[in-house]
């Protein structure tokens, strides 16, 4: 090194001139932000190594913080599902008891309503089968249970007891099979079997196919098994169809669907009624009367009023004008045709002005018509048959041939001795 700076002293110092006032302009000269360019320069330079720096240092406290200590984390997630699961059990806990509470309330509001007899009991065990359908619950013999007597909730029959032991009794569902119950339908009155298949559902037996019975409907025991009372509700007709021998009925048990947890045993049944179907509803729609007409008569006022004028209704009240213009009664009249291509005619029949008297005129008397009426022989004149106008009042004769307290016209006049 020693011998290359005394080889190229000169070089060397020009070098050292050189980059000392490079540094010095740098110093001097600023950048657009009004920053010194020697200050850019070195931030520049120093922005890489810092950047690796940074990722080193914080890949590394990861590295300690995820993997090394580990032990404290795995800690404090055991201590978190402890709680989470002891959380979930009292809220099942709670859950259940709310249920039962429910529940209870129910079957007591129900046994005080209820005509029977009954014992309320809990569910303490099922059988020990895979499709068992029979529970024990924890009143017996000693409460006054007895073999033969219905298990009933408030949605309907649940089963009957078929064990009756000193402190407990075995109760046999109706979804068992072997067990029946004497059925009716509510609307059709159709009567049947109940029997249970095995399953979540129940048959209805001995219903012939002429027999009417709706999907939906619901059954009601009759009592003539002798072990449940009449009037209480078995459920509603899931699958209806023609057999070979009979009816295929599958019925849902209502008693079932909301489980079995506390029930009530029938000690003293009374029968009672099968309520009635609810009554469809009414298909009666109310229509307000026409408003009363302000102006105009007949259809065209009505119609004014409603706004519902139709070409018909039009039509209508033109030809009824023109028939009372020219003293046609549309119901009454006979003989004679409406001329519809005649205007109205004001003061015709029907029309303003119409039913006034004129002079010297009898009430609801016509005079005849200029001309109409000829001498006789003799001087006596005669008038000539016509029609009498619908409404209108004949007036009597007279010997002569001419109506009492008449004029002939003065228009024109008898001439002696002519016909």
């Amino acid at each position: 090194m020693e011998s290359f700076l005394s080889r190229y002293r000169n070089l060397s110092v020009l070098l050292l001139l050189v980059v000392g006032q490079l540094m010095l302009l740098a110093y001097q000269v600023k950048a657009r932000e009004d920053v010194p360019l020697i200050r850019v320069w070195a931030v520049t330079a120093v922005t890489p190594l810092a950047k690796s720096i940074e990722w080193v240092r914080s890949g590394g406290g990861g590295f300690f913080k995820n993997y090394v200590f580990l032990q404290a984390a795995e800690t404090e997630n055991q201590r978190l599902k402890r709680e989470v699961g002891e959380l979930r059990l009292k809220n099942q806990l709670l859950t259940s008891e709310i249920q039962t509470a429910d529940r209870a309330k129910v079957l007591a509001e129900f046994r005080a309503h209820a005509p029977s007899k009954t014992l309320p009991v809990r569910v303490i065990g099922t059988g020990t089968g895979a499709n068992s359908r029979v529970v024990y619950v924890d009143r017996g013999s000693a409460d006054g249970v007895k073999r033969g007597m219905a298990a009933i909730v408030p949605e309907g029959i649940v089963g009957r007891v078929i064990a009756a032991y000193p402190t407990a009794a075995l109760v046999q569902l109706i979804t068992e099979p072997g067990s029946i119950a004497g059925v009716v339908s509510q609307k059709n009155k159709v009567r049947g079997t109940l029997k249970g298949n095995g399953a979540d559902t129940c048959v209805v037996d001995y219903v012939q196919n002429q027999e009417k019975l709706d999907m939906g409907e619901w059954f009601y025991t009759t009592g003539a098994d002798r072990v449940f009372p009449k009037g209480l509700p078995v459920g509603q007709v899931k699958m209806v169809r023609d057999g070979r021998t009979g009816k295929e009925i599958v019925i849902s048990p209502s008693g079932l669907l909301a489980g079995i947890d506390e029930m009530l045993i029938v000690i003293d049944g009374v029968h009672g009624l099968i309520p009635e179907p609810a009554a469809p509803a009414s298909t009666e729609v109310s229509i307000l009367a026409a408003p009363p007409a302000e102006g105009g008569t007949g259809v065209e006022a009505a119609s004014s009023q409603s706004g519902s004028l139709t070409d018909a209704d039009r039509l209508k009240e033109k030809y009824r004008k023109i028939g009372e213009s020219q003293g046609i009664d549309f119901g009454g009249t006979k003989g004679r045709v409406v001329d519809f291509n005649k205007p109205v005619t004001p003061g015709a029949p029907g029309q303003p002005g119409a039913g006034q008297a004129g002079a010297g005129q009898a009430g609801g008397v016509q005079p005849p018509a200029a001309g109409s009426v000829k001498p006789a022989a003799g001087g006596a004149q005669t008038a000539p048959a016509q029609p009498a106008a619908t409404g209108t009042v004949k007036p009597p004769q007279t010997g002569s041939g001419q109506p009492a307290g008449v004029k002939p016209p003065a228009a024109r006049t008898a001439e002696p001795g002519k016909q």
